[in-house]
């Protein structure tokens, strides 16, 4: 049984929402971050030696960083990615680290810029970030248009596909999804789909989380 470190409503949430779509048996260990210590400690740290959300204990030991772990457990459990060889496969990989790389980044700097920036330079950080946001979702939302891969469909729940309405769930605010109909449509898909219902419920995300967050 895989074991998910947890905190509602962060990165820990794309793992949780993969692990429920494979069907995988897993525990939800609770991170007590209202505490201030749970992240910092010894214990966690020989799990994240940055202390940072999300990990998951694997029978092959603790991972972390996100896409890390969605190619894992990708490749443990067939059917949410591009199998290696295929035809999307390459593109799957490409658009995967262009989430991981560049908007996950960005989108850190935009809510926390004072981790990057320093608090004298968070203003011109959080602009800087949306004026990337800005350029990497255009590019985005004109490749899923444009190329209609089955990884980023309105039909299938895939790995890229849960990463980036989480993604999206966050950035409602400042970038509303309507904006961006082929990604809606995607977001739309899988927020229909059991496994989003079911993690939405234990996390109280309410009945729309990506669409109308």
């Amino acid at each position: 049984m895989y074991v998910l470190h947890d905190f509602p409503d962060t990165a820990s949430l794309i793992v949780r929402l993969l692990l429920e779509e494979m069907g995988q048996p897993y525990e939800v260990r609770l991170i007590d971050r209202a505490g201030g210590g749970a992240l910092g400690s010894a214990a966690y740290r020989a799990l994240h030696p940055l202390g940072l959300i999300p990990v998951l204990e694997t029978p092959d030991g603790a991972i972390f960083e996100t896409a890390a772990i969605l190619l894992y457990l990708c490749e443990r459990h067939p059917g949410l990615a591009p199998a290696p060889g295929s035809p999307e496969r390459a593109a799957f990989l490409k658009w995967l680290f262009f989430t991981s790389s560049n908007i996950h980044p960005q989108l850190m700097q935009l809510y926390h810029p004072e981790r990057t920036a320093g608090p004298e330079n968070s203003a011109a950080a959080v602009s800087h970030a949306k004026a990337r946001l800005t350029e990497l979702l255009t590019i985005l939302e004109a490749m899923v248009e444009g190329d209609n891969p089955s990884f980023l469909s309105q039909n299938a729940a895939t790995a890229l596909g849960y990463y980036l309405a989480v993604l999206l769930r966050w950035l409602a605010d400042d970038f509303p999804i309507a904006n961006y109909p082929a990604l809606h449509r995607v977001l739309s898909g899988l927020e229909a789909r059991p496994a989003t219902r079911t993690v939405a419920a234990a996390e109280n995300l309410g009945a729309t989380p990506f669409s109308n967050p």
